[in-house]
């Protein structure tokens, strides 16, 4: 029979658990201790399952019987309705999850093997860029229009490409969050920068050509500023590194024995590994800088803190004190030795692979960065050389 209200009032505990059964697998599991839950005992996919109900008094007869017939609707349909109700609750509690919640987790799995400068740059940025405008919103129901508008809301700045590494992280993120049940899936899968930024433009750095050189050299030997400056954009010309390379290097990163000098993929454009391989005249200059700055953490100290490298600006700042504003920069170098260097006939792809414009992969990263090291170090010293004969040619010849 089944139960009515007045025999599930009087249930009484025993020693032992005591089930009062009412029909179709639901029933009363009364324990010894007094406590009284109801349970449905059904099977799904040949699996015995048992669930819970709710507790009596809390949940009545009547509405432990509206839940049981729920659940069986959803057997009914093949659903286990157990796994179903599971879904549910990790749905509602995705709801109450924000994008800076996930952002948090996402960040602490991330950071792992990443260097600790890159890691906190990309956590301010997100801080700056990113959570002011969804952090406190459920992840579960942004959507691309969102994003969308704070994307745009950064390239109004003027820093599109702050813009396209925000969509980057965004995506990362949202990554995360539909791999760990926070939310279904990822707006940002629905767009791609191009679709909602402005094109970008390509920057033309100054630089002068090679009838030039023997000029811009001379004037640069009787630079009035400090030698460590003069030094570091002839430093800057043999080796055509990037600007921010050169000021951010720590003497840590130079064998002058092998001359050769190692960057670490943290400080690379590519985020991968690059060798540059140092001529003669490299290792010189690098020789005197060390008897100026060696006592340092860095190759290139500012002049005002020793503790921080040197500015931006300062290099910048000296060509345009030896005359040539608006017609050279430090990044200069790097499209002049390709143009020169294109000429004489070297390999493209080796003065790619040290111009560190070549895309690697992950996983290629490791391997590509030390190709054709003996022919580069050759190019290298035949640059320098070129360079040295440039220095000492006469003007306008």
């Amino acid at each position: 029979m089944n139960l009515t209200d007045t025999a599930v009032k009087k249930a009484k505990p025993g020693p032992k658990p005591v089930k009062l059964t009412d029909a179709r697998g639901l029933y009363l599991h009364v324990a010894p201790t007094g406590g009284r839950l109801w349970r449905y005992q059904y099977r799904f996919e040949g699996k015995p399952k048992l669930m819970a109900l709710g507790g009596y008094p809390d949940v009545s007869l009547a509405q432990a019987r509206e839940r049981h017939d729920k659940a069986r609707k959803l057997l009914a349909d093949g659903i286990d309705p157990m796994a179903d109700r599971k879904a549910r609750k990790q749905a509602q509690d995705a709801k109450q999850t924000t994008f800076a919640d996930v952002f948090q987790l996402w960040l602490d799995h991330w950071r792992e093997g990443k260097s600790e400068r890159h890691a906190d740059y990309v956590e301010r940025r997100v801080k700056a860029d990113i959570l002011p405008r969804i952090g406190e919103r459920s992840i579960a129901d942004i959507e691309a229009p969102e994003v969308v508008a704070m994307l745009k809301a950064i390239q109004d700045r003027g820093v599109r490409n702050i813009a396209k590494r925000a969509y980057e992280t965004t995506g990362q993120i949202f990554r995360y969050a539909v791999a760990h049940g926070y939310t279904k899936r990822s707006p940002t899968a629905d767009f791609k920068p191009s679709d909602v930024l402005k094109a970008g433009q390509e920057t033309n750095y100054a630089r002068i050509d090679a009838k030039q050189l023997p000029e811009f050299l001379k004037a640069l030997e009787v630079y009035p500023g400090t030698h460590v400056t003069r030094l570091a954009i002839w430093l800057m010309a043999l080796t055509f590194v990037r600007t921010s390379e050169l000021i951010g290097a720590p003497w840590s990163e130079f064998d002058l024995d092998n001359a050769r000098w190692d960057i670490p993929a943290e400080r690379m454009k590519m985020r991968t590994p690059h060798i540059v391989p140092l001529s003669k005249q490299a290792v010189e200059t690098l020789q005197t800088l060390h008897r100026l700055t060696g006592h340092t953490k860095w190759l290139l100290p500012g002049d005002r803190n020793k503790e921080q490298p040197m500015s931006n600006n300062t290099i910048l700042k000296a060509i345009e004190r030896i005359g040539y504003k608006g017609r050279m920069t430090g990044h200069g170098f790097r499209g002049l030795a390709s143009t020169i260097l294109h000429e004489k006939g070297y390999e493209h792809a080796h003065i790619e692979l040290q111009l560190a414009h070549a895309q690697r992969n992950a996983v290629s990263a490791a391997y590509n960065h030390a190709l054709y090291l003996e022919p580069r170090a050759t190019m290298m010293q035949e640059w320098a050389d070129y360079l040295e004969q440039q220095w000492k040619a006469p003007i306008n010849s």
